[in-house]
């Protein structure tokens, strides 16, 4: 079902905290208030079930870095361009085999899936709806994006221009799983602001960002040529297949399958992406999964939310 599992592994992956809000080594620090948006309540809600939202700034903490890279403080700087300075430093420092990059960690917006799986509960739905294509109401088998997923992939590409435009946070590379409900948001959260940075807007589609794998008709993605079609300023990775090859409608994937695949698509971005800062736009258990790799207690995120992390990896 999965990638070889003999490929060796190329870095060990560390999330260094003190640097964002999220962080487990942060719970005891005064919470940052939510960004202001029409989900403001809802997000309120979510935070009291554990579930992580969008922070201000993406969680940075406003902090000195002269003790870490031995230079004098730029006082007239943002946060985020002291920090991005500070990760330019550790990179520019690090030993030889080491590397560092923070990473956005992303969830689409609210898909149908999401929407009969609330509806139906979720033992009906693992054992019966989510095997099918829909309800003949509504489709989720590639599960496109209900309004409100819309709306919060629109509202968190409001946070990312606010942040780009007057905080002066680095522009990331863009990366996003093939099903169809990451590709809407990272368009939408993206693409309308990206030539007003001189960027072109040109995300990275990954295979092994996608959900977890089998069974569930949402997590099987569309051929290749439709991704090209609806998507055409979209970059598909070498080696992405025409059809789904990794489905298995009776099989769902195991946990070291999901660890294994979502390690070896860090390593591939830890290898060949030269920006030191990574947008990735994924999935619920994805996002979990992935946090598990680089060294992060695992957290849920909100549909449309974003978490950022500073990973160092030491090549293995």
């Amino acid at each position: 079902m999965m990638a070889t599992p003999g490929r060796p592994k190329l870095f060990d992956f560390e999330c260094l905290t003190g640097f964002f809000m999220a962080q487990p080594s942060m719970k005891q620090e005064p919470k940052l208030s939510l960004v202001r948006s029409p989900l403001l309540e809802e997000g309120r809600r979510l935070i009291a079930c554990g579930i992580q939202t969008t922070h201000v700034d993406l969680g940075l903490i406003p902090r000195s870095y002269v003790t870490e890279v031995g230079a004098t403080e730029d006082s007239h700087l943002s946060p985020w361009q002291r920090f991005a300075k500070h990760v330019e430093q550790l990179n520019l420092n690090a030993k030889d085999g080491e590397l560092y990059k923070v990473l956005y960690v992303g969830r689409h917006g609210q898909g149908y899936h999401n929407v009969m799986e609330a509806k139906v509960g979720t033992p009906a739905w693992e054992s019966h709806w989510a095997l099918l294509d829909g309800d003949g109401e509504a489709v989720w088998a590639d599960s496109a994006l209900t309004d409100k997923g819309k709306r919060e992939a629109a509202d968190n590409g409001k946070i990312w221009r606010r942040l780009i435009e007057q905080e002066r946070m680095p522009w990331p590379a863009l990366y996003c799983s093939p099903l169809r409900r990451c590709l809407e948001t990272a368009r939408l959260s993206f693409e309308n602001f990206a030539a007003s940075q001189g960027k072109p807007f040109q995300p990275m589609v990954k295979e092994y960002l996608r959900e977890r794998m089998g069974r569930h008709t949402c997590d099987r993605r569309s051929s290749r040529s439709w991704i090209q079609e609806h998507y055409p300023s979209f970059l598909i990775e070498p080696g992405f297949t025409e059809e789904d090859e990794l489905f298995e409608a009776d099989r769902r994937e195991t946990d070291e399958e999901h660890i294994l695949r979502a390690r070896i698509a860090m390593d591939d971005i830890f290898e060949n992406e030269p920006n030191h800062f990574v947008s990735i736009t994924m999935h619920s258990l994805a996002s979990r999964i992935l946090m598990r790799v680089i060294g992060q207690e695992s957290l849920r995120l909100a549909p449309g939310s974003t978490i950022a992390f500073l990973v160092k990896a030491t090549r293995s």
